[in-house]
């Protein structure tokens, strides 16, 4: 796709938008929500948070990130553009060539996930002041709390509800928005594709307001990146991004069936050790992958 205008003008236009449709997607998700609960703005995320309306909190959450992310993506896409490519094929929405290429996918996504994981546990062990940390918890409790409530899975119905909200739309939206839309904006802005990638690695991880979890989804955000920059392909990324936030799902709707705490099952993480192992996969399975991408080192 060819650039209209320069990298840093993207850039200031592209924060603008996802400022501006971020509040527009809290706003709406507020006033809907007063409405159908029949109370006063202010107490909406309260309410939400209440385990009797979980299954309203999660649509209200789901429009609220579609707004706030798919909408910027495809009004930057469409002014930024200057020749005829659809909006779907400039974010890499195109068939697969290689059933294969889904296949190596699946290694992929499971080094990401021991990497990830690893990461989590890294993070536990983090020296900070103790004022920074308190703040670190507290907003961790915020992401918990809210996570916890749309995790609420009392049968198959809220189980299969919960894989589209929780697993399939953010995989979607966030793919288009951060892989399809940020991702290449940073590498043609650097000139330099593991600079643009950990970039926007640190963006979309940042945006989940998760200092526990920051490094684990930057190292995810770079695995799904790179298979993003070695396919072209969207589908993968919003495939391996399902795949990671569906097994999170299913976890704590196996423990829900058990009769075990979903915030014992949230705070678990796996050894350091399994870290290196994940990498190990990583390797080996991008090897694999590019010997089938038919678009490997072709710009973004």
């Amino acid at each position: 796709m060819k650039q209209t205008y320069s990298y840093p003008v993207q850039f200031i236009f592209l924060m603008g938008l996802l400022g501006v449709f971020m509040i527009v997607g809290t706003f709406l998700l507020t006033l809907v929500g007063s409405q159908l609960l029949h109370c006063k703005l202010l107490e909406v995320p309260a309410l939400l948070n209440l385990p009797a309306n979980a299954g309203m909190s999660k649509i209200l959450n789901l429009g609220a990130t579609l707004a706030a992310f798919v909408v910027p993506a495809v009004i930057f896409t469409r002014i930024n553009k200057k020749d005829s490519q659809s909006i779907l094929s400039a974010f890499g929405f195109s068939s697969i060539s290689d059933s294969k290429l889904l296949l190596y996918t699946l290694p992929i996504t499971y080094g990401g996930i021991l990497l990830s994981g690893s990461l989590a546990e890294v993070s536990q062990h983090i020296p900070l002041p103790a004022s920074l940390l308190e703040q670190a918890k507290a907003l961790e409790e915020t992401y918990k709390t809210l996570m916890l409530n749309m995790a609420r899975m009392n049968s198959v119905q809220d189980y299969i509800a919960a894989l589209f909200v929780m697993a399939l739309a953010p995989a979607l939206f966030e793919e288009i928005l951060f892989r399809s839309t940020v991702q290449p904006l940073f590498i043609g802005w650097t000139k330099n594709v593991w600079i643009g990638i950990i970039i926007t690695s640190i963006f979309f991880s940042a945006i989940h307001f998760s200092f526990f979890g920051f490094l684990s989804r930057t190292a995810l955000g770079i695995v799904l990146g790179l298979l993003f920059y070695y396919s072209k392909n969207i589908w993968l990324s919003i495939f391996m991004h399902f795949l990671n936030n569906g097994l999170i799902v299913t976890q704590l709707y196996i423990v829900t069936k058990q009769g075990k705490s979903l915030e014992k099952a949230m705070n678990e993480n796996i050894a350091v050790w399994w870290g290196i192992i994940g990498l190990l996969v990583l390797w080996f399975s991008f090897k694999a992958f590019k010997k089938h991408s038919p678009t490997l080192n072709k710009p973004v």
